[in-house]
């Protein structure tokens, strides 16, 4: 078995970055298309929860999830001490509020963004 070299996995990275490409695969997806799961021993984010809160403007909450889990790591659907990032959207609103009362580390969408690329 080869190994994908970096310009290879930065097409297939870039590819699945594409909002064109993501609603194509969704489509797929809701015509019974389905897609095996990969099981992730590795990846950038691997080990770690985020939370996403407020709005985010560059990426869907979808997209967000979906490039959190390709990278190896988890999002958790509320505030717990078992949450290593909170990204911050605008308007963030009571989990920002939780999160600082818990001395989470909460990060901007575009810290997060550079986590990912």
């Amino acid at each position: 078995m080869h190994d994908v070299g970096p310009e290879t996995a930065e097409s297939i990275f870039d590819f699945f970055q594409e909002p064109h490409n993501i609603k194509v695969i969704e489509k797929l997806k809701k015509a019974g298309v389905v897609f095996p799961q990969m099981k992730r021993t590795k990846g950038k984010l691997s080990g770690k929860t985020f939370l996403f809160t407020g709005a985010l403007e560059l990426f869907s909450r979808d997209e967000a999830k979906e490039v959190v889990e390709r990278l190896g790591g988890k999002t958790a659907p509320s505030i717990s001490k078992k949450v290593d990032y909170v990204v911050a959207g605008t308007e963030p609103g009571s989990k920002y509020d939780e999160a600082k009362k818990l001395g989470l580390n909460i990060i901007s969408e575009e810290e997060f963004k550079g986590m990912v690329h």
